[in-house]
Order: C-alpha cells, then sequence, then structure tokens
C-alpha cells in the first residue's frame, strides 16, 4: 500500500497549545502505516524542536515577512521533491499553504483552527481566511464554536471538529517547584493578556491572606515583555515573592504537574486548552474560567465549580472551595478528570479521526 504523505506547517516551534499539537501530529502519524509524517516551521524554531521524535522529515523555512518568495518557492520544490499529498495547516500557516498550492494545485490543504478567543469571534480579522478557504479541502475546528464560525463565515464545504488530545513528556525533571509539597497551585499558560494571569494573581492576592502556605506557580513563556512587566509589578507590589514564581517556557511539564496540587487557568477566552488536558494526564483537580469548551469537561467534576472570566472575587471563592475539599476528594476529581480525557480526548480518537478526514480529502 502506498503511503500518503502529510506535512504539517506552523509558523514557529515555541511552546503554544497549537505548536504542540502541529508536533504531536506529526509524531504519532510517523507511527502509522498509513503515512509518511513531515513537519515545517516556516518562521522560528523553538523549544518544541526538541520534542521532535526525529528531524529527519524536518523543514525549517526562515520565512521573513508575510510574503517571502523564495519562503514559497523552497516549500514548493520541497513539497515536490517529497510528493507530499496533504499540507496540515496550523492556524495563520495556512497563507503559506495557499501559495504553494497555486504553484502546485494538486496538492490538498488542510486548515486546524486553533483561534483560542472564542468569545471574541465577532472581532475576528475573516477576510484573508475567506480569500483562502476555496483552497481548502477540509476544516478542523477545536470546538463547535468554531465550527459553527467556520461554516457560517467561509467558502468550505468539509468542516469538522475534532478535539484537541495531549500527552505529557518524557523530559528529565530540571524544573524543581518551590514552596510546600502537597500546597502548589500551578497555572501552565504562555504569559500574554488572553490569559489573564492578572486577574488570577488578584484572586491569589485574597487567598492569601488566610492560606499563606499555599503558592502559586507561573509556567509560560513571555514574549508580551510588557505584559510580563505588569506581573511583576503587581508581584512585587503585593509582596508576594515568596508565594508567586516565574518559571519562563519548561519543557519538563509532567515533572511539573506532578509536583503540583491544583492545576488552574483563568483566560479570558479559550478553544480548548492543551494545559486543562495535561492536567488531566497528571490527575490534578482544576479550576478553570468558563470559556471555549473549558467547563464541558470540568462540569462533571464538580458542578459548582463554575467561574465566569475576569472576575477575581468569583475565581477566588471558588479556588478556596477547591482547597478546602479534602485530599479525597481533590484525588477523585483528578482521577475522573484523567477518565475524562482518556476517554474522549485520547491520542487514538484524534488520529482515528485526523486519517479518515485525510482519505476523504484525496
Amino acid at each position: 500500500m502506498n503511503k500518503t504523505n502529510v506535512l504539517q506547517l506552523i509558523d514557529s516551534l515555541d511552546l503554544g497549545g497549537a505548536e504542540t499539537l502541529a508536533v504531536n501530529t506529526y509524531n504519532l502519524l510517523a507511527k502509522e502505516m498509513y503515512c509518511n509524517s513531515f513537519i515545517c516551521a516556516t518562521r522560528l524554531e523553538g523549544p518544541l524542536k526538541k520534542r521532535l521524535d526525529s528531524d529527519d522529515n524536518y523543514l525549517f523555512l526562515k520565512k521573513t515577512g508575510s510574503i517571502d518568495f523564495r519562503a514559497i518557492v523552497r516549500l514548493k520544490k520541497f513539497v515536490q521533491k517529497k510528493q507530499i499529498q496533504i499540507i496540515h495547516a496550523h492556524s495563520s500557516s495556512f497563507f503559506l499553504a495557499v501559495c504553494v498550492k497555486i504553484l502546485y494545485p494538486k496538492l490538498k490543504i488542510i486548515w486546524h483552527d486553533h483561534y483560542g478567543k472564542s468569545e471574541f469571534l465577532q472581532n475576528r480579522k475573516k477576510t484573508a481566511l475567506k480569500i483562502a478557504s476555496p483552497f481548502f479541502s477540509s476544516i478542523i475546528s477545536i470546538n463547535n464554536i468554531l465550527k459553527t464560525w467556520a461554516q457560517n463565515n467561509l467558502h468550505c464545504s468539509y468542516v469538522n471538529h475534532v478535539n484537541n488530545y495531549a500527552e505529557l513528556d518524557n523530559f528529565e525533571k530540571t524544573t524543581i517547584l518551590s514552596g510546600i509539597e502537597g500546597k502548589r497551585i500551578v497555572c501552565l499558560a504562555a504569559l500574554r493578556p488572553q490569559k489573564d494571569h492578572l486577574n488570577l494573581l488578584k484572586a491569589f492576592t485574597k487567598l492569601h491572606k488566610n492560606y499563606s502556605d499555599w503558592s502559586l506557580h507561573l509556567v509560560g513563556e513571555g514574549h508580551d515583555i510588557e505584559y510580563l512587566a505588569k506581573i511583576k509589578e503587581f508581584i512585587s507590589t503585593n509582596q508576594l515573592e515568596k508565594n508567586v514564581f516565574l518559571y519562563g517556557g519548561c519543557l519538563d511539564i509532567n515533572s511539573i504537574l506532578q509536583q503540583a496540587t491544583i492545576g488552574v487557568l483563568s483566560s479570558k477566552s479559550e478553544g480548548l486548552p492543551i494545559a486543562l488536558l495535561e492536567y488531566g494526564l497528571a490527575k490534578l483537580p482544576v479550576l478553570v474560567t468558563d470559556v471555549g469548551d473549558c467547563y464541558k469537561l470540568t462540569k462533571r467534576l464538580h458542578p459548582n465549580l463554575r467561574v465566569s472570566p475576569e472576575n477575581n472575587q468569583e475565581f477566588y471563592k471558588q479556588l478556596k472551595t477547591l482547597i478546602d475539599f479534602t485530599d479525597e476528594t481533590r484525588e477523585r476529581m483528578g482521577s475522573k478528570l484523567l477518565e475524562i480525557v482518556g476517554k474522549e480526548y485520547s491520542a487514538e480518537n484524534y488520529i482515528k479521526e485526523l486519517i479518515n478526514i485525510y482519505k476523504k480529502c484525496l
């Protein structure tokens, strides 16, 4: 049987949800009999390069600017040489994929929409996507909100909702969390306004008054210098240096989560965050804002732990409730989340649906 040659296309290999899924998909497909798996980072490399199981089928384009003719030609030559049949383009990389398809028409494009601002779709810029969408053989949306948006706004008849999935790394333990064991709250999220760490910090400040032995651990890259400065200023102003810790981007997520007690996200908006699935794989009880598909998962752990975005008082109250639960109750919540993630957000389900989409597009 001739294998299908599939290229994952992603702008960078920085630590992020779309980037992580692109790398995980590349690794998964490399193990499938159906596919020969390839991956291309268009603009930037990054820490996730270390998570590639093999870099034999890896291409780094070094793309500069929105339109880089040399990058387009180079990718087109790679596609021809490797006989790529499908470009699986993640997020904004769709534009480059379309440019290559214009030069190489028999190529199929599947666009994976990871848009993390499901609550603010009315503000989404869609002109470029509308122009590009007739070139798509399929669209994959990470939740039903985005699926409906694509069906209503774009020109592609084959739109699918496929759940994200996560897997924990096997990197050696390099990050040691500060604070007291059994009293650590971890937040896996890049330091940018959408993730609303300041809301979380305001909630934690209230919590700290009566739970001074608990600590908060922020794990994520901080490329937004202005936002990072605001976070550091808040920690300093509220004298939280002994209880709130910043770690930057880390690869040893599994080890970090094994050291944590509770996983949190305080985002203003989400699609379906990989971090929430990673919390589940680590059997952590969680508290997350009711955005995107988050509450769809967490309501089955405890229906009353529901938090509106941008409401630090509500977040504080629910976090206090979670801390006041017995260890056994929190352990049951973590086990239930692991069960949900294992059944509904597994690698097996994801790759089965993905290959089915590939087959229908050829």
